[in-house]
């Protein structure tokens, strides 16, 4: 792998990989998590199942491993059928090797029923927040590996993510159906990542203060948007300033995508401007600044795109433009995330309308309930499945289960469930309103968010945007008490009453004239011509 050491947590979840144990990684962005199967795939017998999330990602790693001389495939939408049937071949022949697969690819029976009758050394979720209900993406066919992972007969199995809190720990064990999955949590903290947030009050002021950053900026970066329609609309505005810009969204063609990524990780294009679909795993360790033009919907989103900044270990820049009707957003996204008791109701009653005919499929129930989404129904599905009132068959057509009526009472409380899933989603984004607006430590909000501390003191990070305000006033506020200080320590400058030429007389000496005065002192001649300096208190004027 062209490796000469390991990083921090690396060697103790390959450790535990080359012996067959379940492990929960949980390791930064850039930390490495990816040899933490590759490395036992190539020494231990059998297939290393990889379900990713991103088509992308997977034809990277797939082409990576391959340079390497690694046997690796992939299975996804976006292959050609002859394709899949050769990937479909490997996989009935090979013995050692590793598949790329989506998580939608294991809620085929078919494949499903394939992969059961190989070996498999080791079976690997990657952005394994994802499979968490309590997790902030939300992508149904993850909820669904737990039940492929009992029909695969439970090989050892490694979860990897960046970011999960206590709650999200223990939700990703139950959906798993692995209670007791050990942790190795290397911390998610990076030091390298400089954190700063911009308060802006108009579209026009975020836009000119995103220009002024980019000017500013060395290397490539990110620009995440929130909205489709702003991707676009940025993107623009950047070519129109004269930028190397180049754009990524889900409503784009894959053509079109893939070429856009090529070209930024190419470096013909200096900047990505993005909505979320694009990141996740992307391998481009020279990333030095990511901008957020809208910022996202929790703290889980913002770390997992702020740090695709700087995964070489270098300083990078992550920036946020923070502008108050942006919230309003993300509140809208929420809204329609999760499905309600009466999604679920329109769901039974689709089944139950259907009860005499053949089992009917997530599609063919999407086109019988207007109005609700192909997300929201699967989601309905897995509930009422979970509830007992439907199950599947091996072609994931569903039908109601015996036994068991879905009345209001019933299908209320299985819809609690997203109720609190959706309050957990509000109050984070609450949390990240207060990530942006705060004057401490943004590192420390972030870490005290992941259930970590900064440090032993806890308080700064020291090179955030809020610790350097703060230490550039300390400093301004030494300098300005030390002056205070020498000028109370000063002696008062008194000035003497007498100037040059004075008649004078001096206790002891005589009369005289001044010749100089210095502040209180003045020097006065006799007429010996002798020369004396006095204190003007001991001189008397004639």
């Amino acid at each position: 792998f062209g490796i000469s050491q390991l990083r921090d947590g690396q060697q103790e979840v390959i450790a535990c990989m080359l012996a067959g144990q379940d492990t929960l990684a949980i390791m930064p962005t850039g930390g490495g998590k990816s040899l933490c199967y590759q490395v036992p795939a190539v020494h231990r017998r059998g297939l290393t199942v990889v379900v990713s999330p991103l088509i992308s990602l997977m034809k990277d790693q797939a082409d990576a491993l391959a340079e390497l001389g690694i046997a690796a495939v992939q299975l996804n939408s976006a292959q050609a059928e002859r394709e899949q049937e050769a990937a479909m071949q490997w996989l009935a022949d090979a013995s050692r090797g590793i598949v790329f697969v989506t998580p939608e690819r294991l809620a085929d029976p078919e494949f499903v029923a394939a992969l059961a009758g190989r070996p498999l050394a080791q079976f690997v979720v990657d952005e394994a927040h994802c499979v968490s209900q309590w997790g902030h993406d939300f992508r149904p066919a993850f909820l669904e590996i737990g039940a492929a992972l009992r029909q695969l007969g439970d090989p050892p199995l490694l979860a990897l993510t960046a970011t999960a809190g206590a709650e999200v720990v223990d939700d990703i064990r139950r959906q798993l159906g692995r209670p007791r999955i050990p942790v190795v949590n290397t911390g998610t903290y990076r030091p390298n990542l400089r954190m700063q947030v911009a308060q802006v009050v108009s579209d026009d002021e975020k836009t000119e203060r995103l220009l002024e950053a980019l000017a500013k900026s060395a290397g490539s970066g990110i620009v995440y948007t929130a909205t489709v329609k702003s991707c676009v609309a940025v993107h623009d505005r950047l070519l129109a300033a004269g930028h190397s810009a180049t754009i990524y969204h889900g409503r784009l063609s894959a053509a079109e995508r893939n070429a856009n990524q090529d070209r930024f990780m190419d470096g013909e294009a200096r900047v990505m401007v993005a909505t979320n679909a694009f990141g996740m795993g992307i391998d481009k360790p020279d990333i030095r600044f990511v901008l957020h033009y809208q910022m996202p919907g929790n703290l889980e989103a913002y770390y997992q795109e702020a740090g695709r900044a700087g995964r070489d270990g270098e300083l990078a820049d992550c920036g946020l433009l923070f502008y108050r009707k942006d919230r309003q957003v993300q509140q809208f996204f929420l809204a329609r995330r999760y499905p309600t008791a009466e999604d679920l109701d329109g769901v039974y009653r689709a089944l139950q309308a259907g009860s005499g005919e053949e089992a009917l499929s997530a599609a063919e129930l999407s086109t019988r309930i207007p109005g609700l989404s192909g997300n929201r129904i699967a989601v309905a599905l897995k509930l009422l499945r979970d509830g007992g009132l439907v199950r599947a068959d091996r072609r994931r057509r569903w039908k109601l289960a015996a036994g068991r009526a879905g009345d209001a009472k019933t299908l209320a409380a299985l819809a609690v469930t997203y109720e609190e899933k959706a309050e957990r989603d509000r109050a984070g984004l609450e949390r990240m309103v207060f990530y942006a607006q705060t004057g401490f430590c943004r590192w420390r909000v972030l870490l005290e968010h992941f259930d970590e501390v900064l440090s032993s003191d806890g308080e700064r990070c020291g090179h955030c945007d809020n610790c350097l305000r703060a230490a550039r006033e300390e400093a301004a506020g030494a300098v300005a008490a030390a002056a205070e200080a020498q000028a109370a320590a000063a002696p008062v400058q008194i000035e003497s009453p007498f100037k040059p030429g004075d008649e004078v007389r001096v206790p002891r000496y005589g009369s005289g004239a001044v010749d100089t005065v210095a502040g209180d002192e003045v020097t006065v001649v006799f007429p010996d011509r002798s020369r004396r300096t006095f204190v003007s208190a001991y001189v008397e004027a004639r």
